[in-house]
């Protein structure tokens, strides 16, 4: 085993980590703040029990729905056999590709009073309003199903994963000592595949607390919103930073629990036997049970809002289609695709000085970054404005000094902060695609290119990078589609005048102009379906190996 090594590059990860870490330490050094009594007394009297009531019952619904689809459509697609189950392998991943505040807007304008579905049944049977009941979507539990319906594919690929790879000589051993598949599923597939199950959940948990769109939308008050309301209506920083300290502590919670909740427990393959087992054939009633099972979850998160969405853009959509569509769409391609390229090239030199000094301290520089991923965008945009401002009135301060003039905001005035605060936000999401590709390069190739005259850097550029370009276009496209997709730090951060896709579609629908937001909603959906196509090309792969 080598000794740890100190390279040049590893003072760059550490750098890059502590930048990572200064909006969570900023909301942190601001929690206990004083001069804002008043305020937080106010908000504490209020609306901060609303906040918290919302968010434990979200986390309650969302935990408990994302849990049951995944898991049931992760085991009918792993393990057995039916009409379909080919499709639905890789289909089942396509909510993915809808943010759940599109899904909002669809629904919302799908099922509201005049909406198809309820002008359809009072001419069907002749109601009048008041003769008939028709639940709210805009409340709390229609947030739940938005959520449940774009989250659960996070439990059902790291579910099915677990399913298809563990432990089938475990189930042999058990079907042969008398159990049948319902006693096998719930004593063995089911304890063994928990750790995913739980991760898979873990992380539907933290997008439904990182939301904005959805909750303000459906006027469902949790932390986002309050964080927001704090930062434009009361104007305060130190009660939104005290409100994102709140939230963090729910995300950090989440990552506890389960850790806590496992104790000593641990989930091995002990057989020495991973090829997973033939799938059960089901035929008849059950194999139709098992084709809606999976048609529903992809109906209602998928297909349903995808056609609703381009019925709208086509029949109605945007009015101002044409050039501030264009402009909307380079702004957005603009921001997602500068933050993609900045966080590979930071994502592959972190990865690299890990890979080569071997030390507490790359490890723990990654678990800084990592930690990112997990808060909330509201969280870190007002992490990044306390500090980022204060450095641009110093900035300001300074070349009025020397220059004798004002330049403005150099960074809240751009998209600089704004750029930060994503690469704070999906940095991890990066060094995690490229960590995981690099860890599979033997070390021995570090050797040969030692061994040639090739020194660190020339070595990453001429051996490594060639290997990794897969993984670093992953890598890129999994960022640029996040930054796409993300609402909360751009409304709270965008420069004046400076407008996305995202946001376009938000202030649209929060106009009840929901046939124009349907085209940017569409085009942001369409982006996301990228690597998703991909992703499902990789589960069919995988699969297919596994039948052989």
């Amino acid at each position: 085993m080598r000794a740890a090594q100190y390279s040049p590059l590893l003072l760059v990860g550490v750098v890059v980590a502590l930048l990572a870490g200064l909006p969570v330490a900023s909301v942190g050094l601001n929690l206990f703040a004083g001069g804002t009594s008043e305020t937080w007394g106010h908000l504490a009297q209020t609306v901060l029990p609303e906040y918290i009531r919302n968010s434990l019952w979200l986390c309650l619904g969302v935990g408990c729905g994302v849990a049951v689809l995944g898991v049931a459509t992760a085991w009918l697609t792993a393990m057995h056999e039916f009409p379909g189950r080919r499709v639905f392998d890789w289909a089942m991943v396509l909510p993915l590709a809808m943010p759940a505040y599109v899904m909002a807007y669809v629904y919302t304008d799908f099922l509201q009073f005049v909406g198809p579905v309820q002008t359809m049944l009072r001419e069907t049977f002749g109601w009048e309003h008041g003769d008939y009941w028709f639940p709210d979507i805009r409340s709390l539990p229609g947030a739940m199903l938005m959520f449940v319906c774009v989250l659960y594919p996070y439990v059902y690929l790291l579910a099915r994963t677990a399913f298809l790879e563990r432990a089938s000589g475990m189930l042999e051993a058990a079907r042969t000592l008398g159990m049948g598949s319902w006693r096998a599923f719930f004593s063995v597939s089911l304890p063994l595949a928990r750790p995913a199950i739980v991760a898979g959940v873990s992380l539907a948990l933290m997008e439904t607390l990182a939301d904005y769109g959805t909750v303000a939308y459906f006027a469902v008050n949790t932390f986002t919103t309050g964080i927001y309301r704090a930062w434009f209506s009361l104007g305060d920083r130190i009660a939104a930073a005290q409100l994102a300290a709140m939230l963090l502590g729910f995300v950090l919670f989440l990552l506890m629990a389960e850790r806590i909740s496992r104790g000593r427990a641990r989930y091995h393959n002990t057989t020495g036997r991973n090829r997973p087992m033939a799938g059960a054939r089901l035929t008849g009633v059950p194999a139709l049970l098992a084709v809606l099972a999976c048609s529903l979850p992809l109906l209602l998160g998928f297909l349903l809002p995808a056609a609703l969405l381009l019925k709208m853009a086509l029949a109605d959509g945007d009015a101002q289609f044409g050039e501030r569509f264009v402009m909307l769409s380079r702004n957005s391609f603009v921001l997602a695709g500068t933050t993609a390229v900045i966080a590979v090239l930071l994502a592959l030199l972190m990865a690299y000085a890990a890979r080569l000094s071997r030390s507490v301290v790359a490890s723990g520089m990654n678990r800084l970054v990592g930690l990112g991923y997990a808060v909330p965008g509201a969280v870190i945009a007002v992490g990044v404005l306390i500090p980022v401002t204060r450095l641009d009135n110093w900035l300001a301060g300074q070349w009025a000094h020397w220059f004798g003039s004002n330049p403005g905001l150099l960074l809240t005035g751009g998209i600089a902060a704004l750029i930060y605060a994503y690469l704070v936000r999906f940095l991890a999401v990066a060094l995690h695609t490229v960590e995981s590709s690099l860890g599979k390069i033997t070390p021995s190739m570090d050797d040969a290119a030692r061994s040639l005259g090739l020194g660190q850097g020339q070595t990453l550029r001429r051996v490594h990078a060639p290997m990794l370009r897969g993984s670093l276009l992953t890598a890129g496209l999994l960022v640029f589609v996040d930054v796409m997709k993300e609402l909360p730090a751009t409304l709270v951060m965008r420069p004046f005048n400076f407008d996305t896709l995202a946001t376009q579609a938000y202030t649209l629908a929060s106009d009840e102009r929901l046939a124009e937001a349907s085209t940017a909603s569409l085009a942001i959906v369409a982006v996301g379906l990228l690597p998703l196509i991909a992703l499902s090309r990789q589960i069919s792969a995988a699969r297919r190996a596994a039948d052989n």
